[in-house]
């Protein structure tokens, strides 16, 4: 390994994934500490990836492919890198890695398209794995010579995520310092099996007001989605649409707890410390084992029960059943 290595780890997927992905860049400047880390994500993750004091330089692959394809690989070679890490496959950007002459591209030997454009390829099968995402991500760090088998603890402390944004005062007012706050994320933008308003509802009805301040969090058009939840709960405050995913992720880094179904916030929470409450369906690959919140404070519930009979729907009575009071459990425990 060359004394200062620019690696570029590709990543261009979602929001939950990219906060799985950056360990990886916590555990290449603890093992590789003069190395320069850019990562190529999309410009919808950007604001998540600069949280994280181990990436040195956000590359847009939205931006990349605004260009014609000289000025694709053009871009490409002024990236300097000696190393280019596919954690997600994309065959368009292997083939860029490899037009651009990049040293050393690592990808798995599972992807046809691997074999043509990546000159060091590992041995890697996620869908069947025992491990966590996370942990399969490290896998794709042997090539740099780190080999150790990380714990989920391990990688709890290796996000980085020191840059955190200010949050504004008029979202700061919102904060009650004297109660327990808590975010509840009840929609997943169809990524995930998700609780249902009506457990959301049972929740809110049977936390205590009195020491719990409730919120609402999602995207604008899934506050149309629960609409008549929140109209339902008017002591609960609405933030649906109205906060900037920089705002709102300095917002979950002032709350105390945040419940939701395997989405991109859940993860943003636990990275950030917070009590992460993950629910889930007990059916592979979705289940906890592989996608459950890391965190020293995160934590989840699912049923130990077979979930096949939901495979086929995102309707899931499997994960609907999960009981309100075990949620309250694990939010005051």
């Amino acid at each position: 390994m060359q004394n200062n290595p620019v690696i570029i780890i590709s990543r261009t997927d979602s929001i939950g994934d990219v906060v799985l992905t950056l360990p990886m860049a916590g555990i290449i400047k603890q093992f590789l500490p003069q190395s320069n880390i850019i990562f190529l994500g999309r410009n919808y993750t950007k604001d998540v990836i600069a949280l994280s004091e181990h990436v040195d330089e956000f590359v847009s692959y939205d931006d990349i492919l605004k260009l014609n394809p000289n000025e694709q690989i053009d871009a490409f070679k002024k990236l300097n890198a000696t190393h280019i890490i596919h954690v997600f496959p994309i065959k368009e950007i292997a083939q860029l890695a490899k037009k651009a002459g990049i040293a050393h591209r690592i990808g798995t030997t599972n992807r046809l398209w691997h074999w043509f454009t990546c000159n060091v390829r590992i041995k890697l099968s996620r869908k069947n794995s025992n491990l966590h995402e996370a942990q399969l991500n490290t896998k794709l760090l042997n090539p740099l010579g780190i080999h150790k088998d990380f714990s989920i603890e391990e990688l709890a402390t290796n996000y980085g995520f020191t840059k955190v944004p200010t949050l504004e005062k008029t979202h700061l007012d919102l904060i009650d310092k004297t109660k327990i706050n808590v975010i509840l994320h009840p929609k997943s933008k169809g990524s995930a099996r998700e609780w249902g308003l009506d457990n959301f509802s049972k929740l809110i009805t049977q936390l205590d007001k009195t020491t719990h301040q409730i919120y609402i969090s999602g995207t604008q058009q899934e506050g149309e989605l629960v609409k008549d939840l929140i109209a339902k709960h008017p002591e609960v405050i609405n933030l649906t649409g109205k906060l900037s995913l920089q705002q709102f992720i300095a917002f979950i880094n002032h709350c105390d707890v945040l419940i939701a179904a395997s989405t991109g916030p859940l993860h943003i929470a636990s990275a950030l410390g917070k009590k992460a409450i993950g629910l889930f369906a007990p059916m592979r690959p979705i289940h906890p084992g592989r996608w459950k919140p890391i965190g020293v404070k995160a934590n989840y519930l699912v049923l130990n029960k077979d979930c096949s009979d939901c495979r086929k729907t995102m309707n899931c009575h499997c994960i609907r059943e999960i009981k309100t009071m075990d949620v309250i459990n694990v939010i005051d425990k």
